[in-house]
């Protein structure tokens, strides 16, 4: 195993599974990362929540809450999953600070990079 994917296992990702969606292939899921990164859903999602457009907001989410599933980031996921059903329901409260968590995990993923 790479030092790379030591990395994102420390990180949460469950390697077994989430290799498994990607055929084994750590070229492939290496692809998948790097597209990931340059990915614009946190991008759109923090500015919808900038203005207050809700809709959008949650279009991006959910968007992102697929990707980073299908990506096996599970600290990342379960905080993107904290906003996505606030914003499915309606629920306007503390979407900063979940989008701050949000922030902040991705940070951590753009490092291991």
């Amino acid at each position: 195993m790479s030092e790379w994917m030591k990395r994102l296992e420390q990180y949460g990702v469950d390697l077994k599974t989430t290799m498994g969606r990607f055929l084994n292939d750590e070229g492939l899921y290496q692809r998948c990362f790097d597209m990931f990164l340059r990915d614009e859903s946190l991008g759109n999602l923090g500015d919808a929540l900038e203005k207050k457009d809700y809709e959008v907001a949650f279009a991006a989410a959910h968007t992102l809450k697929g990707v980073v599933g299908n990506m096996g980031f599970q600290p990342l996921y379960d905080a993107v999953c904290e906003i996505v059903e606030p914003l499915r329901s309606g629920v306007t409260e503390n979407l900063d600070s979940k989008y701050r968590k949000i922030t902040e995990e991705f940070e951590k993923i753009r490092a291991l990079r």
